[in-house]
């Protein structure tokens, strides 16, 4: 038997979580800066919100939206750190001058395989 969530809306919480991490990804697809830093500001509360929750509190349906949550906020990361790297390769470019970060042979990136 699954343990009940004391936080009665834990589950209504991370389906939040996932809606606005859906809605970051859109953002960043679109390159709209003001909706990315809304889902930046909705994910700050939202994750205020989680922290009331302790592990012991999360059932089985509860670990797969964390889940989700998880590799979409990954997928989100890797895109805002792709679109930087273009940002900053553009603007190398037009000032000649070298990039002084770059990302090692061991940045993932997405779609590459293990």
């Amino acid at each position: 038997m699954s343990a009940v969530p004391r936080h009665p809306n834990l589950r209504d919480t991370l389906r939040q979580m996932l809606a606005v991490l859906e809605e970051e990804r859109q953002a960043l697809a679109g390159l709209d800066i003001d909706a990315v830093m809304g889902a930046a500001n909705d994910k700050t509360r939202l994750c205020g919100t989680l922290e009331t929750s302790a592990p012991d509190e999360i059932d089985e349906e509860c670990r797969g939206l964390l889940d989700a949550a998880r590799r979409l906020n990954e997928v989100n990361r890797q895109v805002r750190n792709l679109v930087a790297v273009n940002v900053a390769a553009r603007l190398n470019a037009l000032t000649g001058r070298p990039q002084l970060y770059r990302a090692g042979p061991g940045f993932p990136r997405i779609g590459a395989r293990a």
